[in-house]
């Protein structure tokens, strides 16, 4: 009999565990869709960080297109200024900081005249006007302007119509990428 109450045990724990495989089938659909999720947050971190990866290096790349300038030192100028008696004068050493080699070489081919500008705009001043640093900067300013403008082929006259006839300002024009980026002083002596 012991073994009949073992036989009636197991078929009593059997209909027991007739209960037991849709709790186990509901536990296993329980931790598929906890991976699921898992996977899915998983996913959308990594497409988050390759992303931001692939961004980084967009921006490295342009920053690798930046055109280094190029710098073209022109020869010292010796220059009498304006001042009263004639006595005062000034020596610059002046490099230019140009957009890109083929504007060194267009400068170079209107050196004459760009020297000529420059030495008939630097004798207008004194000696008080350039010794500040205003005056300094006053002074880089309208000699680029001045090398700029056989470049970009404006010339005085043509300047002085537009204002006078007011096309400056009816017409929107398109600015130009500017040749000349700055003009720096190897040396600024006045005597």
């Amino acid at each position: 009999m012991d073994r009949f109450q073992e036989g009636t045990n197991v078929a009593a724990s059997g209909a027991a565990t007739g209960d037991q495989p849709p709790v186990k089938s509901k536990k296993k659909l329980v931790i598929i869709i906890l991976a699921v999720v898992v996977l899915l947050v998983a996913a959308a971190g990594a497409f988050l960080v390759l992303n931001q990866r692939k961004n980084e290096a967009d921006e490295d790349a342009k920053a690798a297109v930046v055109v280094v300038p190029t710098f073209l030192p022109l020869e010292n100028l010796v220059v009498n200024l304006s001042d009263p008696g004639g006595d005062r004068f000034i020596q610059l050493g002046i490099t230019l900081e140009l957009r890109d080699e083929k504007v060194a070489e267009q400068v170079k081919q209107y050196m004459p005249s760009i020297r000529d500008a420059i030495l008939r705009l630097v004798s207008q001043h004194t000696a008080e006007d350039l010794l500040g640093r205003e005056g300094k900067e006053q002074l880089a300013l309208a000699i680029r302007k001045e090398v700029a403008r056989p470049l970009t082929g404006e010339t005085r006259r043509s300047r002085v119509q537009d204002d006078e006839d007011g096309f400056e300002d009816d017409a929107p024009r398109r600015k130009p990428a500017e040749p000349v980026r700055r003009v720096l002083f190897s040396s600024f002596i006045i005597q």
